[in-house]
Parts: C-alpha cells; sequence; structure tokens
C-alpha cells in the first residue's frame, strides 16, 4: 500500500514522500485495513521503529475534528510537538504545565500534544475543548499497567469516552502478553505484529563470545583483566568499542546514575568517536560537577543520561546521539521509555536494580524496550541487543529475556491513593454525586473490565467513607458533594492525602506565633507530603538533619517526638532546608555539592515546590486563612 493510495490531502501525500515514505509497513498497511483512516479505533502492538508516529498522524489527519495526543513525559511531548509541527498546514500545540487550569486556548489547535495527567487535570477543571475531539492517540498505552501512572492514564481514557461517546481512539503499545484484553476495553481492532524495518537478533555475552537468537555468534576480544577490573564493565566497553569502530551508535544500559556516570568515564578512555565541539557545547548549558563531567565525557563521543542530569542536558545528550554527534550513551532504564533515541547496538550489562528493599531483576517489558532501540532505519542493516552475563547467568538470561514474552499489563487502579484520587475527582468534577454514580464512572476502567467480579460499591464506599473523615466530601443521606476542601484540592491537582497534611499544617500555622512562621515553615508543609519527590538522606547526613530540625522546631508545623514516620519527616526537613537555601540565592553548584543531589533532581523539586505551595495557597482560601508565606516562597523559588 502507498501513501498516495490513502484519504489524504495532496499536501500531506507530499510532505511524506518528500521525507521518504512512499509505502507503508506491514504494520501500518493492517492498521488502515482495521479503519485507523476511517475513524475506526485501534490498539496497535507492535515493536519500536515500525511506523507508531505514523498511524497516529493517519488517524488525527484523516479525523472529522481536533487531536489530542496524550504521551506519558514531558521530554516525548516535546518531541512529538515538534514531529508534528512540521506537517503541512497543522496547528499544533502542547500542554504540559500547571495543573490548575482548563486551558481553553488548547480548543483552538488541530493537534494537541499533552501528559496523561495534564489531559485528566483539565477535564477536572471543566475543560470544554475537550468535547469538541474528534480522535485521541494514546502512546505507550501499556503503561496502564505502571503504579502512580497508570491509574491516571486509565481514568481519563475512561472519561473521555464518556464525555466524547464516538471518540476515536488509537492506542499505541509494545508488544506486551494481553493486547488483546486492552483492545477488547476499548472496543477496539487489535493490530498485533512483530515486523521491524531493520532485523533484531537479541543475545546473551558470555565467555568472549554472544549467542544470538538467530544461530549466529559474535566473539569478542576482551583484553585480560587487572586487579580491578570488573568482568562485566570490560566486556561492555568491547562490545561498545566493537559497533562504534565498525560505524554504528551503541546504547549501554546500566543500573544506576553512579554506573551510568562510570561507565562513560570508562569508555571516554577509550577515545571512540571525539566530538571537542560538542563538550564545549554542554559546557555552555550548566557548571555543575556533574555537567563538567558529562562535558568531558561527551569530548570523547560519549554521554550519559539519567534523571539527576538537568533536563536540557538530557535533551542536549538526546539531540547529540540522533544526529550522530555522540557515539555512546550511557543510561538508566529510563531512557527506553519512548523517548527516539535508536542505535545499532544495545548493551544491557545490568539486569538487575535496587528496588529500595533489595536487588531485582528488571521487568522483561523494560528489557525489551531496551533491546527495541536497537536497529536505526535507513542507517543499519541490522540491530543488536546484548545482555552481559557470564557462564553462571548464561541460560537463566536467555530464558528470563531472550525467549520470554513480556509481562501482561494489568490495572493498578486498586491503589488506595489513586482511588480515593479519582472518588475525589468525579465528585468534585459534577460527573456523580452518589456511590452509585461513582460506580457507573468506574465501571468503565480497564480495572472493572479485567476485575468483572469485583463489588466495585463497596470499594467506591470504603473510600468515600475515608475522604469524608478527611473532609473533603459531606455525604447527605445517598448524596454525595465535595466539601470547599475537597473541591480546591481536586482542582489544584494534589493528592487528597497531599490536600490533608497541607489543611493540618495551615490549621497549626493559625496557632503559631507569628514570628515562628517562616518560609521554613510554608516549605516543610507541602514537603511533607506524598506528592513532593523523596530525596535521599544518608546516614552522615542524619545528625546534621536533626540538628537542623532541632534548631528551627519551633518554625515546623510538626513537633519532631510527633512525626508519624521520623525518618520520612527528617528527609521532608532536608528537602526543605535546600529549596530554602536555593530560595536564598545558594547556587545550584554548591546545593549539589553540600547535598549530594543532582541537578536534575533539585530542578524536579523546585518544580514540585512552586505547584504545592500555589496549591497551599489556593487551600488557604478554602480555609478562609491566610498564610502569605506560601506565596513568597513561591516567587523566590521562580527563575
Amino acid at each position: 500500500m502507498r501513501v498516495c493510495d490513502l484519504p489524504l490531502s495532496a499536501d500531506f501525500v507530499s510532505h511524506y514522500e518528500s521525507n521518504g515514505i512512499e509505502e507503508l509497513y506491514p504494520p501500518q498497511e493492517a492498521a488502515v485495513e482495521a479503519g485507523v483512516a476511517n475513524g475506526g479505533r485501534v490498539v496497535a502492538a507492535i515493536p519500536t521503529a515500525s511506523g507508531k508516529t505514523f498511524i497516529a498522524e493517519l488517524a488525527m489527519l484523516t479525523a472529522d475534528g481536533p487531536g489530542l495526543y496524550i504521551v506519558p513525559l514531558r521530554a516525548l511531548a516535546r518531541e512529538k510537538y515538534e514531529t508534528f509541527d512540521q506537517l503541512p498546514g497543522v496547528n499544533v500545540g502542547i500542554s504540559t504545565g500547571d495543573f490548575d487550569s482548563a486551558e481553553e486556548d488548547l480548543g483552538e489547535y488541530d493537534i494537541v500534544v499533552a501528559t496523561s495527567e495534564k489531559v485528566d487535570s483539565a477535564i477536572r477543571n471543566g475543560a470544554s475543548w475537550v468535547e469538541s475531539l474528534a480522535c485521541v492517540v494514546v502512546d505507550e498505552v501499556h503503561l496502564l499497567g505502571a503504579p502512580g501512572r497508570g491509574p491516571t492514564l486509565e481514568m481519563t481514557l475512561a472519561t473521555l469516552q464518556r464525555r466524547v461517546p464516538d471518540l476515536q481512539l488509537v492506542a499505541l503499545s509494545a508488544t506486551v502478553d494481553n493486547p488483546e484484553t486492552i483492545a477488547s476495553w476499548l472496543d477496539a481492532e487489535l493490530v498485533e505484529s512483530t515486523w521491524r524495518p531493520v532485523s533484531l537478533r537479541t543475545g546473551v555475552y558470555s565467555d568472549e563470545s554472544v549467542a544470538f537468537d538467530d544461530g549466529t555468534s559474535l566473539a569478542v576480544d576482551v583484553p585480560p583483566l587487572g586487579p580491578k577490573d570488573d568482568a562485566d564493565t570490560e566486556a561492555t566497553v568491547s562490545l561498545v568499542a566493537d559497533a562504534v569502530t565498525s560505524g554504528g551508535q551503541c546504547l549501554a544500559f546500566v543500573r544506576s546514575r553512579r554506573e551510568a556516570e562510570s561507565l562513560a568515564e570508562r569508555l571516554a578512555e577509550e577515545d571512540l568517536s571525539p566530538a571537542t565541539d560538542l563538550g564545549d557545547e554542554l559546557r555552555e548549558l550548566g557548571g555543575t560537577a556533574t555537567g563538567a563531567h558529562l562535558a568531558d565525557c561527551a569530548s570523547t563521543g560519549v554521554g550519559f543520561h539519567h534523571a539527576g542530569l538537568r533536563s536540557s542536558h538530557r535533551a542536549a545528550v538526546e539531540t547529540a546521539f540522533r544526529e550522530r554527534r555522540l557515539a555512546v550513551i550511557c543510561a538508566t532504564p529510563t531512557l527506553a521509555a519512548g523517548v527516539n533515541v535508536p542505535a545499532r547496538r544495545v548493551v544491557i550489562r545490568d539486569q538487575k536494580r535496587y528496588t529500595g528493599d533489595a536487588m531485582e531483576w528488571i521487568p522483561v517489558l523494560d528489557v525489551h524496550q531496551m533491546c527495541g532501540r536497537a536497529g536505526r532505519p535507513h542507517l543499519d542493516p541490522y540491530g543488536e541487543a546484548v545482555l552481559v552475563g557470564d557462564e553462571a547467568t548464561h541460560d537463566e538470561l536467555v530464558e528470563r529475556y531472550v525467549e520470554a514474552d513480556a509481562e501482561a499489563v494489568d490495572s493498578q487502579f486498586d491503589d488506595r491513593e489513586s482511588l480515593r484520587t479519582h472518588v475525589l475527582s468525579v465528585v468534585a468534577s459534577g460527573f456523580a454525586d452518589s456511590v452509585a454514580g461513582v460506580v457507573d464512572v468506574f465501571a468503565a476502567t480497564y480495572y472493572a473490565h479485567q476485575q468483572a467480579d469485583v463489588d466495585l460499591t463497596a470499594l467506591v464506599s470504603d473510600v468515600v467513607s475515608e475522604l469524608e473523615r478527611m473532609e473533603m466530601l459531606t455525604v447527605d443521606g445517598s448524596t454525595l458533594s465535595a466539601t470547599t476542601l475537597g473541591s480546591q484540592t481536586s482542582r489544584q491537582y494534589v493528592s487528597p492525602t497531599t490536600g490533608a497534611r497541607i489543611v493540618s499544617g495551615i490549621r497549626t500555622i493559625q496557632t503559631m506565633a507569628d514570628e515562628n512562621v517562616t518560609p521554613r515553615t510554608a516549605l516543610e508543609v507541602v514537603c511533607d507530603t506524598p506528592d513532593m519527590l523523596d530525596t535521599y538522606l544518608g546516614n552522615r547526613e542524619r545528625a546534621l538533619m536533626y540538628q537542623y530540625a532541632r534548631t528551627h522546631a519551633a518554625e515546623f508545623t510538626t513537633a519532631m517526638g510527633e512525626a508519624e514516620s521520623f525518618e520520612d519527616w527528617l528527609t521532608a526537613v532536608k528537602t526543605a532546608r535546600i529549596l530554602h537555601e536555593w530560595s536564598q540565592g545558594e547556587t545550584i553548584e554548591d546545593l549539589v555539592e553540600r547535598y549530594r543531589i543532582g541537578p536534575g533532581d533539585l530542578e524536579s523539586r523546585v518544580e514540585r515546590a512552586e505547584w504545592l505551595l500555589g496549591a497551599a495557597d489556593a487551600l488557604c482560601g478554602a480555609l478562609d486563612s491566610d498564610v502569605p508565606e506560601f506565596r513568597e516562597v513561591r516567587a523566590l523559588l521562580s527563575p
């Protein structure tokens, strides 16, 4: 099937043909046959690089009205926005910002790119543009199975289907074990394929050789190990160097930020592909030690990528790799989550990661996502993915990852905090005013589709009782209504638990002496909430943070002996201290070194604090109170 045979205008046909897209890939053709260009609902469960973006564009360009493209990550939103913005005559908008607005101006665009959280918040705030949508495309829909993010995506899709009954839904997924379940839930045709434009062979390294799943093998020349050499690292270095010297690019995945930087530093010794100008460009983006380390590595053609980097550095690394100005990226698994960075060879050195309690195997789906980055269309004749093992682990790695299918996608909607959040949202948004009404809304979720025997009435009733105790809902007979606090909590897009904690903090502040209410007070309140990101508290810091907490005890709303979890509260105090010092003009370089956090960690916590301080100020209004410190600190945090 050719592009010129599709129901597209001449301008779009010319656009695709000028970009070398004339013939459809088999999965794209299957999507057309399933009705994606005629308003049909489709779930496409196909490998990376097999044409998902074109399927999405085809659906939105042929829809009879505006399109919405939902992504899980901001970085992916920006990438897709730039892609869609190249379409001739198409007005594209992007929304990933504040959560307390309906952003009615989004109704002016032909295509809007947004995160699922942003769409959910727009619905809560009464966005009228949602009802004019003709087509919604959901990227990475397998994230329905992700804790935290999954329930929000699930509720967003359930609500959109109720608000716009004739809506065309197109869901794009990695290959998973149960795509037919997702398709059944969305009442969509399933397009399932393992076809790739570039063939992929996957194998396991051990004993200086890689045995691939297609029966071929690769000899790997690993130099003799020194007394301090790590066998897995040196094997990874040899595998990376082999790919680069043969003209390819390589992604190397490791378990942690520290390991990503360490491996990049080791690979920099090989001087694989000098890119001095890139190092200079990265130095101009920021002066932290982490940024300088990245620039030094990039000067040798090697980059690293993890959440501790500033967003500008991460974007620069991704762009440089796509432009072939970097030969290698050493990364944590998060890089595999949707961002377009294909390579000839992918090397997965670590297959276990620390989850907070113990080292655990990385999920099969995550490993398959990493492997799927191998093979650059139009650049590589093939792609290779190699898991680094040894004689003892070889067979287990083959069985666990090479031969195994990815896990099934199961709903996480029954998480208690998620249930509280979405029960409150449904009532506060006016979608239901009774337990039966909430049950009716929840009946459209993926959770209800999977758990047909679940007693939703009992589940919702329990959650309603919890929200009533939290002063978020009022129960009058069979009628439910959101309190002023509940409505404001939902509108500000904070969880009920966060809202209740902030309310408790505000009420405590009302009893404090005026001289004791300081910027630290405001920061302690918002940092001691589940919506604030955790900050690592090292053993050597505990005594210092304890002393800091004692020194400023009169300024805090929680007494040291009354914290529900002293360890968690002390961690919140550390976050508050960092943010306070930032607001007082401390440099990012000093804070990163003093508190052993990444520049990206500080960036993300400042952003979270601005959001939560704004929510706290709004909740003050709901309590007929005023704590100006919330506004004042928020203004100081802003760049």
